[in-house]
């Protein structure tokens, strides 16, 4: 099943940066009003927690988390990609990339036309090229990019030539994308996802927002490389990152 836009960008990118890097105050778990996105992208309630060494982020939608992925084109360019994100106030540099390069973001993503986890082989068959259909995790940077449509986010590109600081298990694409290896645990209702972080109650208080979207790599497979265009649910409205962590499982 393949879903398309189903209200515009809520806000536009530069009030997403200025509430990341200013935070929003009020709750700890996220409490999302209805929507009309189908029931697999219908956030309904999004929390992230310290547990020990890990972050754990969690959305819950309103049926059948995980069932709908984007239709095969079997091309790289045009091809679209499906994910839970939920976007943070973390600086970029806690998962391995330079500091304030963008949002940094956790998200599990879905796309069957290419593979971008080369550690990893998530579908067990030995082939470590063709899992890009599974629900896998990455860490990616978000920035607005006039280029991607009025207001939009993209994933950060690299530059040809330029040497940022990346994470190790970077998969090499020129973009700022990290794919760690977390594996993702889909219930009828629920995402979850537990990432590591060496003592986590450090991140205590810090903001995150909860978002259902599409992006697409760019038909010309050049920056901006793959860009947000549709957004299925906003689990604050307005992506103020209303959501704080909290301490305990």
């Amino acid at each position: 099943m393949t879903t398309r836009l189903r209200q515009p960008w809520p806000v536009t990118a530069t009030a997403v940066l200025a509430a990341t890097l200013a935070g929003a105050v009020h709750a700890h778990s996220i409490e999302a009003e209805d929507g009309d996105a189908e029931a697999a992208f219908d956030v309904v309630h999004a929390r992230v927690s310290a547990d020990g060494p890990h972050l754990v982020f969690r959305m819950a939608v309103s049926d059948d988390a995980g069932t709908s992925k984007p239709t095969a084109t079997g091309e790289l360019a045009g091809s679209d990609v499906f994910s839970y994100v939920w976007p943070t106030g973390l600086d970029t540099s806690e998962v391995g990339f330079g500091e304030d390069q963008g949002i940094l973001a956790m998200a599990v993503t879905a796309h069957p036309d290419f593979d971008d986890t080369p550690l990893f082989d998530e579908n067990g068959d030995g082939n470590l090229d063709n899992d890009g259909n599974v629900w896998h995790s990455h860490w990616v940077v978000l920035v607005p990019d006039e280029a991607c449509g009025d207001g939009a986010l993209k994933v950060k590109d690299i530059p040809e030539g330029s040497d940022p600081k990346l994470p190790p298990t970077w998969p090499g694409l020129p973009i700022f994308i990290d794919s760690p290896g977390y594996s993702p645990v889909i219930g009828e209702e629920t995402v979850r996802v537990r990432a590591p972080f060496g003592d986590a109650e450090r991140l205590v208080d810090t903001s995150y927002d909860a978002v259902t979207a599409g992006l697409r790599v760019n038909e010309s497979v050049h920056a901006p490389l793959l860009c947000v265009v549709d957004v299925f649910d906003v689990a604050s409205g307005d992506l103020s990152q209303p959501g704080r962590v909290t301490s305990g499982e």
